[in-house]
């Protein structure tokens, strides 16, 4: 018998970001440990820097696909991924990505797996799947808190309160995620493909999540009418890189004592004004606490990273600090035993990556869903956020007094201990969700299998 046909097929569909395809792509790791067969699909261009994260161990059982999108003028195939994207033409990306259906239709016909996992774009990827009787699946990459939040506030208009308290934005965030949550709406209502609701789907979601961190969010959404949520969380990126890649950073890292040293680094897709920028690097000066500082510009500007710090910034940290422009590798740096803590914009992987390797976080979202994962890491414990005026503006002197209190003030010694236990708590757990999460998945495909005969 062929190998592949005594597995189950699974087809994984992620939104064209790094944030989106490492979760998907650590749950493809996961599951191929449970006898799944997986086929990645993605743009050409994503599918190069994935196929470098598959180890020797999972080149048999994870198999890439390429989905090609429209040929657009201003979109050639590099652009094909929000990585380096300019910002101007993420809407033109999630165009063709849109247009991208008959590619997918084809890709189904020749593959015929038994079950697809998609993400929350493109629209189409549910009932095209559904038109080929293939059962569809969607992966939450965000947690649990945060579709509740919102979720409640669009179904109660801001008339009742969201009931659990520890959960609340006001002034600028509450603004900037009303909007976001409003943009998100738009979206979904202008691209509902109508034969969705014509057919039957599952009535469950996968989460990137677990329940020691969102329990009882978990099991609000349901209350509220949405979906049983299945944790499948956390889904963390392993250490694969290179041992030679970055090295001079590991040895800079290496002559800091234990848990003295910040890791500072606000996402891959998020770049920070010259006013954010400045607060922030005199506020690591002001802490007079080691960091490593991942900086990163737009592509398309041309900026000398000496003349965007503050003048004289790097001579006065001296061996203290060490800024690099672009990329570091964040997985090694958070586990290693001189990093203390983590300033963090809270978006969802780095949240779950600083649980897993037990570090505290400094939470300073920028965008979206940050806030509220902000709130969320400061009501387990293990977090403390910076608080911004009125007009969302950031200031120095609290950025360090929050620095100081994670990693180095007796007042912040129960969130570097709440930090710990939770590390360890998720190394305990090991795949314990993974194998429920299994059991549904496998359910699902044999009750559609009973519709169909």
């Amino acid at each position: 018998m062929d190998s592949k046909k005594s597995k189950m097929n699974v087809l994984m569909l992620p939104w064209l970001a790094q944030g989106h395809i490492t979760p998907f792509l650590e749950l493809a790791k996961k599951l191929t440990n449970k006898n799944f067969h997986i086929y990645f699909c993605s743009t050409p261009i994503n599918l190069i820097s994935i196929k470098k994260r598959i180890t020797d161990k999972y080149s048999l059982s994870i198999e890439l696909v390429e989905i090609h999108l429209p040929s657009l003028p201003e979109l050639p195939p590099h652009y094909h991924t929000t990585n380096g994207l300019p910002i101007h033409l993420n809407s033109t990306l999630k165009t063709a990505f849109e247009m991208a259906s008959t590619s997918f239709s084809t890709i189904l016909n020749t593959l015929s797996p038994d079950l697809v996992i998609y993400d929350v774009s493109p629209s189409w990827a549910q009932s095209t799947a559904l038109s080929f009787d293939i059962p569809a699946v969607q992966l939450m990459i965000t947690g649990a808190t945060v579709v509740s939040f919102g979720q409640h506030m669009i179904k109660h208009c801001g008339s009742v309160e969201f009931p659990f308290p520890a959960i609340k934005l006001q002034g600028f965030h509450e603004t900037q995620f009303r909007h976001f949550v409003e943009t998100v709406v738009k979206e979904y209502n202008d691209k509902q493909v109508a034969s969705v609701n014509d057919q039957p789907s599952c009535n469950f979601m996968l989460y990137n999540t677990f329940r020691e961190l969102e329990g009882k969010y978990i099991d609000y959404l349901p209350v509220i009418g949405e979906k049983k949520v299945v944790p499948v969380g956390p889904l963390v990126q392993g250490i694969d890189d290179d041992e030679n890649e970055h090295s001079e950073i590991i040895q800079w890292l290496d002559n800091k004592g234990e848990y003295s040293t910040l890791f500072v680094s606000f996402g891959s897709e998020y770049f920070m004004s010259k006013e954010e920028i400045e607060e922030i690097a005199h506020g690591l000066e002001l802490s007079m606490v080691n960091f490593i500082w991942v900086v990163r510009f737009p592509e398309v500007e041309k900026v000398e990273l000496e003349e965007a710090l503050p003048k004289g910034f790097i001579d006065r940290v001296g061996e203290r600090g060490l800024v690099v422009e672009g990329w570091a590798p964040q997985a090694r740096i958070l586990t290693h035993s001189s990093t203390g803590g983590f300033v963090s914009h809270c978006g969802w992987n780095s949240v779950l990556e600083s649980l897993k390797f037990g570090v505290p976080m400094v939470a300073i979202p920028m965008q979206y869903e940050q806030p509220l994962n902000a709130k969320l890491v400061e009501e387990v414990g293990v977090a403390a956020e910076v608080n911004r005026d009125i007009n969302g503006r950031l200031n120095r002197e609290e950025i360090a007094q929050v620095i100081r209190k994670v990693v180095v003030e007796k007042s912040g010694e129960d969130i570097r201990i709440k930090a710990r236990i939770f590390g360890d708590k998720i190394r305990m757990k090991g795949d314990e969700e993974i194998d429920e999460a299994v059991e549904v998945l496998l359910q699902l495909c044999k009750d559609v299998k009973l519709l169909k005969n």
